[in-house]
């Protein structure tokens, strides 16, 4: 079969816009122009708007999509598992979020009763999975199994008011450490209390506190690309400032 981008845009649920802007940043060329001037699409280029659309459903960059999918090494079946995963996993917390109305729902109709701890299941569940998303391999490899699911545990099982405050210390980290950045000075009596701030938002994944711990997650921010730009996305430098000050913070340590 082969398609105009009209009947394309048809099939697939996608504007002739929107094909037409794929194949000027070469992320889906036509198989060929024809005589009258048209684009027409092929069986591949079906196929590879299909694997467009499951990345852009999982929330991938065109950007991204174009090198993944224009990679020597891409493998289309490979790939179909992976979406297959990726939607599985996002079908979960759906179907978690849905029973948590419900249930909410439910209680306010006075035939269900509901924890507090109850109303916000799935919205922790969200920040692990995206965590383990993330950094999961990297976590588990550096700290071990063990380690992680015991901070995934402590996190499901904190209260509303424990998650309000660790929402809370988090933004008063982030204020402090941009202050603090702005002195030039890790040792200084802000950049320290940025230290010290990082240290209890760690303490609520934590069972327990280390020194060299705290210091060698802070290294990890400055040599992993990804925490490195979670940090440095408001102000370049930012993580190995922090980096900097929690190094001093625990040396100053008994």
């Amino acid at each position: 079969m082969e398609y105009t981008v009209q009947k394309l845009g048809l099939l697939a649920g996608v504007s002739t816009r929107t094909l037409r802007y794929y194949d000027e940043i070469g992320l889906l060329k036509p198989a060929r122009i024809n005589s009258s001037g048209y684009r027409i699409y092929g069986q591949a280029e079906v196929d590879r708007l299909q694997q467009i659309l499951f990345y852009r459903e999982l929330g991938v960059s065109l950007e991204e999509i174009k090198e993944i999918v224009s990679s020597p090494t891409f493998d289309a079946v490979q790939a179909l598992r992976e979406h297959r995963a990726k939607l599985l996993e996002k079908r979960a917390q759906l179907d978690r979020l849905i029973a948590n109305v419900e249930l909410t729902l439910a209680q306010r109709e006075g035939t269900k009763t509901m924890t507090d701890k109850q109303k916000f299941e799935g919205f922790k569940q969200q920040l692990i999975d995206d965590n383990e998303k993330q950094y999961g391999q990297e976590i588990r490899a550096k700290y071990g199994d063990e380690q992680v699911d015991r901070s995934n545990r402590k996190l499901k099982e904190m209260t509303e008011e424990e998650y309000n405050r660790l929402e809370q210390l988090n933004q008063e980290l982030h204020k402090t450490l941009e202050e603090a950045f702005a002195t030039g000075d890790p040792g200084s009596e802000l950049a320290q209390k940025a230290a010290d701030l990082h240290r209890q938002w760690l303490s609520f994944y934590w069972d327990s506190y280390s020194k060299e711990a705290h210091a060698s997650v802070a290294q990890m921010y400055v040599d992993d690309p990804r925490f490195t730009a979670y940090y440095d996305k408001t102000q370049p430098g930012l993580a190995a400032f922090l980096r900097d000050a929690v190094v001093i913070y625990t040396q100053a340590q008994a």
